[in-house]
């Protein structure tokens, strides 16, 4: 027995039985009235893989809250980027040296930190500037110790003499006529350890960074003398986002990408500084909400130089830093910055 009408237009299109010419009248009468079918919406492209990128920070640095904001409000997935953390608590070689060799594809840190060893030539380029602030130093209320002139033959507590604080101090008691290699002595404590020093009076000061330091300056003991916003560092970057100049190479737009996000969490971080604080406490679990957004709201998260501005706040560190014996007295300042830094979105 034939087919039914109703069983061929289930398998034919209506034109095709038409064109055929085998219908009976009758049937044609029945095709006519069933409905046709919509034509089938073309099907919606794949979304584009996400690219994947290691980057490194260090997570007990509550400056690298706006990290975790890229993460947590989608600036990285809306560049097109899957970013996976390395937690590296080494030594800035070693994760410049993870950077340069691959095993991260970026890294997020202090620029006082990293511009010595990027001065020895590691092959990684500072991509921009993130914020400013975040490092502080301080006296005890009752030490005498009220301005950095004080600090010509005192003792100051730090964590390690290559500390950015260090640094950064340094370079303020040069700008007040004090040698720091010869009028201050510069004495080596644990970083949480700090405040006990002063405490025995083994240091007259201390400089460190947040959130330790923070944290000793609300325990309501110690005064902040400086900080690395005083003066004209009020609009100077501190921490840097840098890349390996490999996947700067190969990749151009994943670097651009990047970049990019990090610089909307940095601003999303300065406007929504409580957000930012939440955000990023559960690398924190010790600290309140209220303290974290204290110390974020104090540092200049909508401050990131790129281009020609991060390649001049960095020559202007490397000149501060030959003043205080840092750097090489030999070393281009102008020609240092130019090879370390990179326009990425230029």
């Amino acid at each position: 027995m034939p087919p039914s009408p109703t069983a061929l237009s289930a398998t034919l299109p209506r034109r095709t039985l038409l064109r055929a010419g085998a219908l009976s009248p009758l049937a044609l009468a029945s095709l006519a009235s069933l409905p046709v079918a919509a034509a089938s919406p073309a099907a919606a492209p794949a979304p584009a893989a996400l690219k994947p990128i290691k980057l490194a920070w260090n997570t007990g640095a509550v400056c690298g809250a706006p990290i975790v904001v890229a993460q947590k409000q989608g600036f990285f997935a809306k560049h097109g980027l899957d970013v996976e953390y390395v937690n590296f608590a080494g030594s800035t070689e070693q994760l410049l040296e993870a950077i340069a060799t691959g095993k991260a594809d970026a890294g997020h840190g202090m620029a006082l930190r990293w511009l010595k060893p990027l001065e020895q030539g590691f092959d990684v380029k500072i991509a921009a500037g993130v914020h400013g602030g975040c490092m502080r130093l301080l006296a005890p209320k009752a030490g005498g110790v009220t301005d950095l002139a004080q600090l010509r033959g005192r003792t100051v507590g730090v964590s390690d003499l290559a500390s950015p604080a260090k640094h950064f101090f340094s370079i303020l008691l040069a700008r007040q006529g004090i040698d720091p290699n010869k009028d201050v002595e510069w004495r080596v404590y644990p970083g949480d350890l700090l405040g006990v020093a002063v405490e025995k009076g083994e240091a007259q000061a201390i400089a460190h960074w947040d959130p330790v330091a923070y944290q000793f300056l609300k325990s309501g003991n110690l005064v902040e003398i400086a900080s690395n916003l005083s003066g004209d560092y009020a609009n100077r970057v501190c921490c840097v986002i840098g890349v390996r100049n490999s996947l700067l190479r190969e990749d151009r737009p994943a670097v651009q990408a990047l970049v990019r996000a990090v610089l909307e969490a940095q601003d999303f971080s300065a406007r929504n500084p409580a957000e930012a604080a939440r955000a990023y406490q559960e690398y924190a679990p010790k600290a309140s909400v209220e303290d974290l957004t204290a110390q974020l709201a104090s540092h200049t998260h909508h401050h990131h130089p790129q281009g020609a501005d991060i390649r001049h706040e960095v020559a202007q560190y490397a000149e501060a830093l030959k003043s205080v014996q840092v750097f090489k007295p030999t070393t281009d300042s102008a020609k240092f910055a130019d090879r370390v830094t990179t326009d990425v979105l230029g």
